[in-house]
C-alpha cells in the first residue's frame, strides 16, 4: 500500500502544483494587462487599454510606487480607492435627435474616446426617388460635329421634363474642346488661326483646349440659347483633346458651379479618339500635366504648357471630386471607349448611331439610373487627427439588394440601409490635451469612389490595337504621388512640418537618407524633379492595404561648378583633338615627300655672321639610287648648283 502511494501519490499533487501554477500565471497574467512598473502618470495607465484606471488619491498606498496606480478598476477598489477617485477610458456615445434628415439618421452625434477604445453608430441611409442632378455637357466642336452639334439644340427641354420623373432639381452645363491650339495639331498660319475654316468659305471659331461657355443653370432656355449660338471649329489630326478637357472639367468645380449635395455627371460627346499622356511631345510640350485649374476668363490657359492628363490621372481625379462620367461616342469609336472605360472607374459608355435627342435622353436617363441603385457612406476625419483615429464601415443591406465591399447595390428607391461605423481612437494629441475632432459620415453615391480611392491605374504606353489589355494588379503610379512629394519639399522634409501635407497625401510618408537601399519587389523606385531643377528620389509600396511612401532627403542638383568643370573639360578635349590632326597631318605629307627609292636627304644651313665667308659659292652633292636589278651596277648623279641668295628656296 505504502509503495502504491510512493508509486502512484505523486500524481495527484503534481497535478495540484500545476493548478497552481496555472492560477498563479492567470492571476498575474490578468494583474499585467494593466500593471507595467514603468508607468508613472495617468496617461501612460490610460494608454494600456481601455479596460485600465488610474487611482488619482493622495494617500493611495501610502509609500508605494506610481505603477501601483493603475489597475483594473476592481483590483483599485479591493485596495481602497474610491470610484470618484478613479480616472479611467470613457466611451459615451450620445445622440442629438433634435435634428433630422430625410436621408440620414441620426445628424448629429457625440463620441467620447480614449487612447485604446473605440465606440460604433448605426447610421440610418434612405434611397430616395429623387436627387438633385447637375449635368454637364462636354462637346466636342470640331468640324466633324457641325451635324451632331445642330442634334444636341433639341435635347434641353426634352431631357428636363423626361428627368423631372427621377430628380427633384435638374441643372445643366456646357463647354467645349477640340484640341491643343499648336502645330502640329493646328494650322499655325496667321489666317487658320482666326479662321480654321477659310479654305471652305466658312467662319468657324478659333481652335481651343477647352471652353467653359455655360456654368450650372436651372434655366433650360438659357441653355438651349447658348447652345444654338455654337459654331465648330478645326483642327489638323484625328485625335481630339478629349481627355485634357474632361480633367479641367472635374477639378473647377467652382468655376463650372459643381454643387456638393447634387449627383454630378459629366457627358462626353465626341466623333473621334483622345490624345493621352505623352502625345504632345511632338509639339515640343514636355511638362507633365499638374492636375489643377487652369481657368482665366473661362478658357483653359494651361492647353500649351502641359501635356495631357494619363489615364490613371484622370480616374484619380473624377474619385476625388465625386464625377460619374458618361461617353456618348458614335459607333465607328466605340471600341477605343469601350477598352477605356475599363480603366476609369464610374464611367459608363453609350454606343448612338447619331446623337440625336432621343439616343441622348436615353443615354443620361439609363446612366443615371445605374448610379441610383447604389448606396455607401464615405467617412472623412479631420486632417490634424487622421493618424490617430481609425474607422471601419460594414453595411446591413435591405432585402432584394446585395452587399459590396462597404456597399449596398440593387437598392430601390425608399429602401434604407443601414451602416455600423466604429471609430477608435490610436493615440492622444502630443500636447497630451483633450481635443474636439469633426468626422463627417455622408452619402457616397457610387460605391466605387471609396473602394477604389486608393488604387491607381498604370497605363501601358506602348500604342496599338492591344494597348488597352486588362492587367489595374492595381500598381501606384508615380506621377500621382508628385504633388504630395511637393509639399513635403516645399516644407523642408522634416517631421514637425510633415502635418501640413496631410490633406495633400493619403499615404504613410516617411523620409530616408537613400532609398535605393531598400529596393525590392514591394516598393516601387520613382523620382521627382523640383522646380530648382533638382532631382529627388522617393519610392512606394502598397502591401498589407496600407500604402507607404519614403522619400529621400538627398537632393541631386547640378551645380554651376559642375557645368564650369564640364565646359573646360570640353574645350581642353577640343584643343587636344586639334593638335592631334595638325600632328597627323604633318606626319602624312613627310611621307608623301620621301624619295621612289625610301630615301630623302635634307640640308639645312645655320649661318651667322661670323661665318657668312666660309659659304661656298657652289654646290655639288652626289646622290647614289640604287635599283633592285641589276644590284651590282648603282647609278650615280651629279648635281651641281651655283650660289643663291641667302634665304630663297633652293630646288633642283
Amino acid at each position: 500500500m505504502t509503495s502504491w502511494l510512493r508509486t502512484y501519490g505523486s500524481v495527484p499533487l503534481c497535478l495540484l502544483l500545476f493548478c497552481l501554477v496555472v492560477a498563479v500565471c492567470a492571476q498575474r497574467s490578468s494583474a499585467s494587462v494593466c500593471w507595467s512598473p514603468s508607468i508613472t502618470s495617468c496617461k501612460e495607465c490610460l494608454t494600456r487599454g481601455p479596460q485600465c484606471a488610474w487611482c488619482f488619491k493622495e494617500d493611495f498606498l501610502d509609500g508605494a510606487v506610481a505603477s501601483q496606480r493603475c489597475d483594473l478598476p476592481v483590483k483599485l477598489l479591493r485596495r481602497g480607492c474610491e470610484p470618484e477617485f478613479m480616472e479611467q477610458s470613457e466611451v459615451k456615445v450620445e445622440v442629438n435627435a433634435t435634428t433630422s434628415s430625410t436621408q440620414v439618421s441620426p445628424q448629429d452625434i457625440s463620441v467620447t474616446l480614449r487612447p485604446g477604445s473605440q465606440a460604433s453608430v448605426v447610421v440610418a441611409v434612405k434611397q430616395l426617388k429623387r436627387y438633385p442632378v447637375d449635368l454637364y455637357y462636354l462637346v466636342d466642336v470640331s468640324a466633324s460635329m457641325q451635324e451632331n452639334l445642330d442634334h444636341l439644340k433639341t435635347v434641353g427641354v426634352a431631357l428636363s421634363l423626361r428627368m423631372t420623373e427621377h430628380s427633384s432639381d435638374l441643372q445643366l452645363g456646357f463647354g467645349s474642346f477640340v484640341d491643343k491650339p499648336v502645330s502640329p495639331y493646328i494650322n499655325v498660319h496667321p489666317s487658320k488661326i482666326s479662321n480654321p475654316c477659310s479654305d471652305y468659305e466658312i467662319r468657324c471659331r478659333p481652335a481651343h483646349g477647352f471652353h467653359h461657355v455655360l456654368g450650372m443653370t436651372g434655366n433650360i432656355s438659357e441653355f438651349t440659347r447658348v447652345i444654338k449660338r455654337q459654331r465648330i471649329s478645326g483642327n489638323m489630326d484625328t485625335p481630339e483633346g478629349g481627355l485634357d478637357a474632361l480633367l479641367q472639367a472635374a477639378v473647377c468645380q467652382r468655376d463650372l458651379g459643381w454643387r456638393p449635395e447634387a449627383k454630378r455627371l459629366l457627358l462626353l460627346m465626341t466623333d473621334q479618339p483622345s490624345h493621352l499622356a505623352l502625345d504632345s511631345r511632338v509639339a515640343g510640350i514636355v511638362t507633365p500635366n499638374d492636375g489643377l485649374c487652369h481657368l482665366e476668363n473661362n478658357v483653359y490657359t494651361g492647353s500649351t504648357r502641359q501635356d495631357h492628363p494619363s489615364v490613371g490621372q484622370l480616374s484619380d481625379k473624377l474619385l476625388e471630386n465625386h464625377m460619374y462620367l458618361i461617353f456618348a461616342v458614335e459607333k465607328q469609336q466605340y471600341k477605343w471607349y469601350e477598352a477605356l472605360v475599363h480603366l476609369l472607374p464610374g464611367s459608363y459608355l453609350g454606343r448612338l448611331g447619331l446623337f440625336q435627342a432621343p439616343n441622348l435622353i436615353e443615354l443620361v436617363v439609363d446612366a443615371y439610373k445605374k448610379l441610383l441603385s447604389e448606396v455607401s457612406v464615405s467617412v472623412s476625419v479631420e486632417d490634424k487627427a487622421v493618424s490617430r483615429y481609425w474607422v471601419s464601415v460594414s453595411p446591413l443591406c435591405p432585402n432584394g439588394s446585395m452587399a459590396k465591399d462597404q456597399s449596398c447595390s440593387w437598392v430601390q428607391p425608399d429602401q434604407t440601409v443601414y451602416f455600423n461605423i466604429t471609430i477608435g481612437m490610436h493615440s492622444c494629441p502630443d500636447n497630451g490635451e483633450d481635443e474636439d475632432v469633426k468626422v463627417v459620415v455622408r452619402p457616397a453615391w457610387d460605391s466605387l469612389w471609396e473602394i477604389l480611392r486608393e488604387r491607381r491605374l498604370l497605363l501601358p504606353v506602348r500604342r496599338g490595337v492591344d494597348m488597352w489589355r486588362s492587367w489595374c494588379v492595381c500598381v501606384s503610379t508615380c506621377q500621382s504621388y508628385w504633388k504630395c512629394v511637393d509639399c513635403h519639399l516645399s516644407h523642408g522634409l522634416t517631421q514637425k512640418e510633415a502635418g501640413h501635407c496631410n490633406s495633400t497625401c493619403e499615404s504613410l510618408v516617411g523620409y530616408r537618407d537613400d532609398v535605393l537601399g531598400q529596393a525590392g519587389e514591394k516598393w516601387i523606385q520613382c523620382m521627382y524633379i523640383s522646380n530648382d531643377r533638382c532631382r529627388y528620389r522617393f519610392q512606394t509600396s502598397s502591401q498589407s492595404g496600407q500604402t507607404q511612401l519614403h522619400i529621400s532627403t538627398r537632393a541631386e542638383c547640378a551645380s554651376n561648378s559642375r557645368l564650369v568643370g564640364t565646359f573646360l573639360c570640353v574645350c581642353a578635349l577640343t584643343v587636344l583633338c586639334g593638335m592631334v590632326v595638325v600632328a597627323v597631318s604633318r606626319l602624312l605629307l613627310q611621307k608623301r615627300n620621301l624619295t621612289p627609292g625610301g630615301a630623302a636627304e635634307v640640308t639645312v644651313y645655320h649661318c651667322t655672321g661670323k661665318d657668312l665667308s666660309y659659304i661656298p659659292t657652289s654646290n655639288e652633292k652626289t646622290v647614289s639610287y640604287r635599283r633592285e636589278s641589276p644590284p651590282d651596277r648603282p647609278v650615280e648623279m651629279h648635281i651641281q648648283d651655283s650660289k643663291m641668295p641667302l634665304g630663297d628656296p633652293w630646288q633642283y
